[in-house]
């Protein structure tokens, strides 16, 4: 299967500066820059700066950054689901993850989130997949935000809409393990009923659910 990779760059206006939202983003041009030291929520910057370039070297992978200058102040990921995780279990070619999604503390609430995720799917490159999202509470920043758990679930729904992912159920055990995480999805247009079928069988995995 092709992954088809268009490129594009936009710039934001922030203060008195010019940030650039660009991607799906080469790995030798992410080796060239540096990451904010506040984008630590999965790992190190140091080791956040490795996995993002990792990921824009696997065919699948898609990589879309916001930078300050030469600083990287949010990302988002796209890839094939972890081999551990049940939505890798049939090996779909056509359903990819919206991994991570991450902006600085000083760089939020100016829709940086939002735009990032709007430029992957431009041109229609991403029509061909099933894009599905597992919203945890347990990653949320819920400190830094000030939201409770439910305001944050709401504004993650929003942000997935923008792009028009909806909430699906399933009864993965770690999703179902508490209410306010969720499972949100975007079903290309050109995929195929068959895809739709086997994502369905993905999804819901006790007999009696499904």
């Amino acid at each position: 299967m092709e992954h088809p990779k268009r490129y594009h760059v936009h710039p934001l206006s922030w203060r008195d500066s010019c940030l650039i939202i660009e991607g799906p983003i080469a790995p030798e041009r992410l080796a060239e820059l540096s990451m904010h030291p506040d984008l630590d929520a999965f790992r190190p910057p140091s080791e956040q700066h490795k996995a993002l370039i990792e990921i824009a070297n696997l065919p699948e992978g898609r990589i879309i950054v916001t930078r300050d200058e030469q600083t990287i102040i949010g990302y988002v990921t796209f890839h094939y689901a972890d081999e551990q995780e049940r939505w890798s279990q049939e090996s779909m070619i056509d359903l990819i993850e919206l991994g991570a999604i991450e902006v600085a503390d000083d760089y939020r609430s100016i829709g940086i989130g939002q735009k990032m995720i709007k430029i992957a799917f431009e041109d229609h490159q991403m029509e061909q997949y099933i894009v599905f999202t597992t919203e945890y509470y347990w990653h949320w920043d819920l400190k830094g935000s000030g939201l409770n758990v439910w305001d944050y679930r709401k504004m993650m729904e929003r942000l997935m809409k923008t792009v028009d992912m909806e909430w699906y159920a399933t009864d993965d055990p770690e999703i179902c393990s508490h209410p306010a995480n969720c499972l949100m999805v975007r079903m290309g247009s050109d995929v195929p009923l068959s895809s739709k079928e086997q994502f369905d069988h993905i999804r819901f995995q006790q007999r009696f659910m499904y």
